[in-house]
């Protein structure tokens, strides 16, 4: 009975002892780390559009090129330094409700008009000339939309810095479990990092959009307000720690 007693209490005492008295040499231990840098946006992509319809599709379709290139001209009068891009192009036929003959069947279904269209794309990093360039494109076209995020310039500026806020991260972890097993950095041998594809990551994480619902286009319109917010570029690092 005395010696079940004895070795339940070696046992207990065994089963007590800090993990840093137990044997750890050459465990290898995986930690992983990441960090989020948030960047004030400075690009903008405000999405135009014009809408016309009529009996006659050639009329329809005139009136749309008229007000494109007219709202497209306002456009880079305000804005010079903005990219303008064609999204679409699109003309279709409106029918009238499919009528029936006497017999209830239904005969062939007659054009009533045409509807076209166009979108515009705008993309700047004028931030400060937002408003009045979206301003300018209201006084013929509808804005359809605006996005705000981060430019391929800017991306790259905050690739250093996001990097190093990984590892930072990292190294933080690494000293954490360090001191918890009882050890000295020197007794830890870095074998291998992920940087999670560092290089092509550089997309934003969290965006801070807007979107506005399509409007028709008016002269007399005020210009609108915007809020550009920050982007969250993210990235995380995982190694691969072998203990001397």
């Amino acid at each position: 009975m005395i010696m079940k007693k004895l070795l339940g209490f070696t046992a207990a005492c065994v089963l007590a002892l800090p993990v840093a008295a137990q044997t750890l040499t050459g465990t290898v231990i995986t930690v992983s780390g990441s960090a989020d840098v948030k960047a004030d946006n400075d690009q903008a992509v405000l999405n135009f559009y014009i809408e016309e319809q009529d009996k006659d599709k050639t009329v329809a379709a005139s009136r749309v090129n008229q007000k494109m290139k007219s709202g497209t001209e306002l456009i880079r009068k305000e804005d010079p330094q903005a990219e303008l891009r064609t999204r679409s192009y699109y003309s279709y036929p409106i029918y009238a409700e499919t009528p029936v003959n006497a017999a209830g069947q239904p005969v062939k279904r007659q054009i009533t008009g045409w509807r076209s269209g166009q979108y515009l794309e705008v993309k700047t990093t004028n931030i400060a000339q937002l408003s009045s360039t979206a301003a300018a494109g209201q006084k013929v076209l509808a804005l359809n939309g605006v996005n705000f995020g981060l430019s391929d310039a800017a991306i790259k500026k905050f690739e250093a810095a996001r990097v190093d806020a990984g590892y930072r991260q990292f190294s933080e972890k690494v000293k954490m479990i360090a001191a918890t097993m009882g050890k000295k950095l020197d007794d830890i041998v870095i074998e291998s990092l992920d940087f999670d594809n560092a290089g092509s990551e550089l997309r934003p994480f969290e965006a801070a959009p807007m979107m506005l619902k399509a409007a028709r286009a008016d002269a007399a319109a005020t210009e609108p307000s915007f809020e550009p917010g920050f982007t969250s570029l993210n990235i995380k690092i995982t190694g691969k720690l072998r203990l001397k």
